[in-house]
């Protein structure tokens, strides 16, 4: 007698109740539970879930319950990076396991030969990057008329990394009568505007826990003007006990210019965002990983995914706009159980957002204020052993003494750059 499953309330197709019992699901996932119903009604779906959450098979059940006997590309995945694609896809393989329906891969960073001979003999399910998709659309390589379900993952990241031309054209090419399902880890402007136009009255689903910040990371804000943010930077790269730091920035072009400037003051830097292709962001990601370069410049494409031990360091350049950013950004330190540093620079600009984080944490972040950087008016230390207007000396960081060198100022052409970039 085959295992019962809280799942056969949520779907009644034996192929896919019978994969789920050799996965050992046993009992949906929030964000399951809300989003099969929501979906199985032809609904078009609008679902907040973080990675982790069983986002995958809330959305792939479905999907596939429309597919199961039925052949042709009709259910269309897109992806903002080819591990997820490819984390996507084996999961409607185990789906559909015990069905003859065929599960392709379109990703950037594999030879398109391959997927070229692939796509000809015909897939069912179709999980995709949207700049590798696009390459097989100009193509005439592959036919999306009868995408009857589109599926857009990670829609955050996927605007983030600057795909937004990209998911336009692949609309174009699908059916306009069609279920669409849009899934994000946060709901920012981008993607609300972009699930205004493309989702026909969506039923909206969320399973987001209460965010937290990690124990195990120590958090620290400077107040510092804004043109001498850099200058602060290395400042704190003095300190040896900075081995391995990922700074965040709030735009590609400022993350390009402040990898200039560091490694104009010799210090070993990689650069990593949405403009750089697969290649360049695998290396950059190597190099840091293995302790070639010291620091990791990135935006806010690295903030979630980005999986490194060891990184001792976080530094946020730039206030983020999103306050859920913040945690997922101090969240890539501190991790395996050891302990990790969480450096914020605020400008005057950033003191409401900056409060807007500290209502979201419940706590106020501790202030360290150095002379020489602070802007006029900046709220004074109040650390441990400091007084009401109390200001103090350079305190730990990190593991070490902060150094007491000053950097040399950007150059006035370069700081307006910079400021102009926020």
């Amino acid at each position: 007698m085959e295992r019962r499953t809280e799942f056969e309330t949520l779907t009644q197709v034996p192929a896919l109740l019978r994969a789920i019992r050799d996965l050992g699901w046993q009992e949906p996932t929030p964000i399951q539970a809300q989003a099969i119903p929501a979906a199985q009604s032809g609904r078009d779906v609008v679902g907040i879930a973080q990675t982790g959450t069983g986002k995958t098979a809330a959305f792939l059940i479905p999907a596939l319950e429309r597919q199961i006997d039925r052949e042709g590309l009709r259910t269309l995945v897109l992806c903002p990076t080819r591990e997820l694609a490819q984390q996507v896809a084996q999961s409607a393989r185990d789906l559909l396991r015990h069905t003859e329906l065929w599960v392709g891969e379109v990703v950037g960073g594999m030879p398109i030969d391959r997927q070229i001979r692939d796509l000809r003999a015909g897939f069912d399910v179709l999980v995709a990057t949207p700049g590798r998709l696009i390459d097989h659309i100009e193509r005439r390589t592959v036919d999306l008329s009868e995408v009857e379900v589109l599926v857009l993952d990670e829609a955050d990241r996927m605007l983030d990394m600057g795909f937004r031309p990209q998911i336009e054209e692949i609309l174009r090419a699908c059916p306009r009568e069609r279920q669409t399902m849009l899934f994000s880890a946060t709901m920012p402007n981008g993607v609300h505007a972009l699930a205004l136009r493309i989702l026909n009255d969506p039923v909206h689903v969320s399973a987001t826990p209460k965010i937290v910040a990690a124990e195990t990371v120590d958090q620290v804000l400077y107040p510092v003007r804004p043109e001498r943010k850099v200058d602060l930077l290395l400042h704190l790269l003095e300190d040896p006990e900075l081995d391995q730091v990922l700074v965040f920035t709030r735009t590609k072009v400022g993350a390009d210019l402040l990898l200039t400037r560091l490694r104009a003051a010799g210090v070993d830097a990689a650069v990593l965002h949405g403009d750089k292709d697969m290649r360049e962001r695998r290396s950059a990601l190597e190099r840091f990983a293995e302790g070639r370069v010291r620091v990791l410049v990135a935006t806010d494409v690295a903030q979630r995914g980005l999986d490194i031990d060891g990184i001792s360091h976080v530094i946020n350049f730039d206030v983020p706009q999103d306050p859920e950013d913040y945690i997922h950004r101090i969240g890539r330190t501190g991790r395996a159980g050891a302990r990790g540093s969480a450096v914020t620079f605020m400008t005057g600009a950033d003191v409401a957002q900056v409060h807007t984080i500290e209502r979201m944490l419940g706590s106020r972040i501790p202030r360290e204020s150095l002379e020489g950087f602070d802007y006029s008016g900046a709220p004074a230390v109040v650390g441990s052993g400091s007084g009401p207007g109390a200001r103090s000396e350079p305190k730990r960081v990190s593991r070490g003494r902060l150094g007491s060198r000053r950097a040399d100022q950007l150059s006035p052409e370069e700081l307006r750059s910079l400021l102009n970039v926020g």
